[in-house]
């Protein structure tokens, strides 16, 4: 089973960007869905952006398209999130979530192999 560890969290002021990434280790994330999820204190969890390796396909939730984009390295190691535009309503734990397979989804219960989480902070 693939471990996934997310980096690239902080502090961005409104109207700003981040990039995030997700590493695997154990194993590459070739033939996977990789969605990008984050929970808010007190809201449940919530996906945000899903990429199939395989196909490149890509599902986003309407709180974030056009703003953020999700992408994969050439090697299939990383996983990026892309997030312009940053509101304040986007403050989250945000965390990666990969299940082999050529689907996309934004269902939490689709994944089993899920990172730790890196905080993102919106505020001026």
């Amino acid at each position: 089973q693939v471990q996934l560890v997310e980096s690239g969290g902080g502090l961005v002021q409104p109207g700003g960007s981040l990039r995030l990434s997700c590493t695997a280790s154990g194993d590459t994330l070739d033939y996977h869905a990789i969605t990008w999820f984050r929970q808010a204190p007190g809201k449940e969890r919530e996906g945000v952006a899903c990429i199939s390796s395989s196909s490149g396909r890509t599902l986003y939730a309407d709180s974030v398209k056009g703003r953020f984009t999700i992408s994969t390295d050439y090697a299939r190691r990383t996983a990026f999130l892309q997030m312009n535009s940053l509101r304040p309503e986007d403050p989250a734990v945000y965390l990666c979530a990969s299940e082999p397979g050529s689907w996309v989804s934004l269902n939490v219960g689709d994944f089993g192999s899920w990172g730790q989480g890196t905080q993102v902070t919106v505020s001026s």
